[in-house]
């Protein structure tokens, strides 16, 4: 059965559990943007705790929008705050070095719809995994689609579900403790190699 998710800015932890387990991963486009929602936005753990990065949109409240029509906001440097933002929370990891090469370009190459470059850093994301990116996208938006898994919900920010996973490493967890349920980019930049391995051993429900 295919696994209906909502292509967000640097996933967070739940979702990719959802995709490592999934069959088949079906994407959906044809939905109308809604705002306070992970589609342009990713929590990582910084010096003083969580952090949010959100990616800056052209956005009309007016008139609904397409997700796949929502224009990036490129005037205020946003991809150069990520960046340092990154390198200061994760320079320290132990894997960081071993990514950044990969990552940095997303970040120095002017975007210009969000949905396409959701779409790009899944696809690095997935590189970096040493993982096929193979999936579909939808068709048509259906509310309540038929013949798969609905995990849409994790792109939800106002509304988000707990999902606990089992702890690991993190730079300021002296400081703080472990933060549950981050972006992928703080697994992938503590775990490393072992990242895969740790998504296949957790679960989430419906």
């Amino acid at each position: 059965m295919n696994t209906l998710l909502h292509p967000t800015y640097f996933p967070n932890v739940a979702h990719f559990v959802s995709i490592i387990n999934a069959k088949n991963v079906l994407y959906e486009v044809h939905d109308n943007y809604q705002k306070q929602t992970y589609r342009n936005r990713t929590n990582i753990y910084g010096a003083n705790c969580k952090l949010a990065l959100s990616v800056p949109v052209i956005y009309s409240q007016k008139n609904r929008q397409l997700y796949r029509d929502i224009k990036i906001y490129n005037d205020n440097k946003w991809q150069a705050l990520h960046w340092k933002s990154l390198q200061s929370a994760y320079r320290t990891s132990p894997f960081f070095e071993y990514y950044e090469d990969d990552l940095a370009p997303l970040f120095h190459a002017k975007q210009n719809h969000l949905l396409d470059f959701n779409f790009k850093c899944l696809e690095i994301i997935f590189e970096c995994l040493q993982l096929d990116f193979n999936y579909q996208t939808t068709s048509c938006f259906e509310a309540k689609p038929k013949n798969c898994s609905d995990y849409r919900y994790l792109a939800n920010a106002r509304k988000e579900k707990e999902h606990l996973f089992k702890p690991y490493t993190q730079v300021f967890s002296n400081k703080h403790g472990y933060i549950n349920n981050l972006s992928i980019l703080d697994l992938l930049f503590n775990e490393g190699t072992n990242t895969v391995s740790y998504l296949q051993s957790q679960k989430i429900y419906l």
